[in-house]
């Protein structure tokens, strides 16, 4: 970052909608706006003159759209915070997976039918303002000093407050995201087999319509099989379920079976889904044979959770600072002392697949060593 303040270009076709974001990030003074374009074409070159911190970009406009500029400007900045502004429509939340995949930071949501200007500009400033701040101070933080994982304890060291050693493979693997994360679980999702031991929950912090489709891009690039939750849904082996935008997930016993319990209880950490509602469910049901993993994302959801995983004597796994987007999720989790092991995003895959084969060997050592 250039400067004090957070230089942010906007990019939008519509004066209107320009004006209103200039106006709102002009109130914070954390944030200047160095300069607006009206399509993709002219923001690559404005980019290359005004140097910001940070875009906004639309993804419906004349002559280059946002998905196609995002696309241009990856090629020559791998790093630069690009926050695409998406309708909560399934034609927007299809757009905006596309952006994301094309290398967007993140998104924000237009008002829809919303009462007043007030109530609009409340809501674009409420999404856009922190996402800003946290995606800057991120490049900021990486360019500054290479991430350097705490120290990790050996394996199988116990550990304070944790139930006893696990004599049973792990049951399930669960998973939390938010800012970052779409991209963060194509990469770890595809990498997974698609003979996966266990069951797969995650909450990625999303909107409706949002989780469907992201359910959807999984689902068609990776072996197993990846559907948005529903109610009473069964969780079984190798499949895996995505918390829907706007319900909790939790998980219920009955009979010998586990299945799915969406929740309309109040957000937390001003999420819903929340990833720590997940984390404890899962926790109250596998006990020590959890395998939790905290991807990238704004915030500290999933901290307290992670933390009710390791007291039953389940793992956590987190993302390291150098590949999130943005280290807020797994290195409050880190910080909290709640993350067995700190890992690349490239290497989470293999790392999870490792531990759950090793569970299971470890398991068939105790068994045997009973028969003995």
């Amino acid at each position: 970052m250039s400067g004090s303040r957070i230089r942010v270009l906007i990019v939008d076709d519509s004066v209107v909608i320009r004006r209103l974001i200039k106006e709102i990030l002009d109130a914070d003074s954390r944030i200047e706006v160095v300069g607006v374009a009206h399509n993709g074409q002219v923001a690559l070159g404005k980019v290359e003159e005004l140097k910001p911190d940070a875009l906004t970009m639309d993804i419906e406009m004349p002559v280059m759209n946002g998905v196609e500029a995002v696309r241009a400007l990856r090629k020559t900045h791998p790093r630069l915070p690009i926050v695409m502004f998406s309708t909560l429509t399934e034609r927007g939340a299809s757009a905006t997976m596309d952006a994301l995949a094309a290398g967007a930071s993140d998104y924000v949501t237009k008002p829809a039918n919303v009462g007043s200007v007030m109530e609009s500009r409340q809501n674009i400033k409420d999404q856009l303002v922190p996402k800003l701040v946290a995606l800057t101070g991120a490049r900021k933080l990486v360019g500054a000093r290479p991430a350097m994982p705490p120290a990790q304890p050996p394996v199988g060291q116990s550990r304070a407050g944790a139930s006893a050693r696990r004599t049973q493979p792990f049951g399930l693997l669960a998973i939390g995201s938010s800012t970052g994360g779409p991209d963060a679980l194509a990469t770890v999702l595809s990498a997974l087999p698609g003979d996966l031991p266990v069951p797969v929950v995650i909450t990625q912090h999303m909107p409706p319509v949002f989780t469907k489709m992201l359910a959807q891009r999984l689902d068609s690039t990776c072996r197993l099989s990846i559907s948005e939750a529903v109610e009473g849904d069964a969780v079984e082996r190798g499949r895996v379920l995505i918390a829907p935008g706007g319900l909790h997930l939790e998980l219920k016993s009955r009979g010998t079976g586990v299945f799915v319990h969406l929740s309309d209880a109040p957000p937390e950490n001003f999420c819903r889904p929340a990833v720590d509602v997940m984390f404890r469910s899962v926790s109250a049901v596998y006990r020590n044979r959890v395998l939790a993993v905290v991807l990238t994302g704004m915030g500290r959801d999933g901290a307290s959770g992670a933390g009710v995983i390791r007291t039953a004597g389940g793992e956590v796994f987190a993302q390291d600072e150098a590949s999130s987007v943005v280290w807020g999720m797994p290195g409050a989790t880190v910080m909290a002392g709640q993350a067995d092991r700190v890992v690349p995003l490239e290497q989470m895959a293999s790392t999870v697949a490792s531990a759950l084969v090793q569970s299971q060997g470890a398991s068939r050592a105790v068994a045997d060593g009973v028969r003995a």
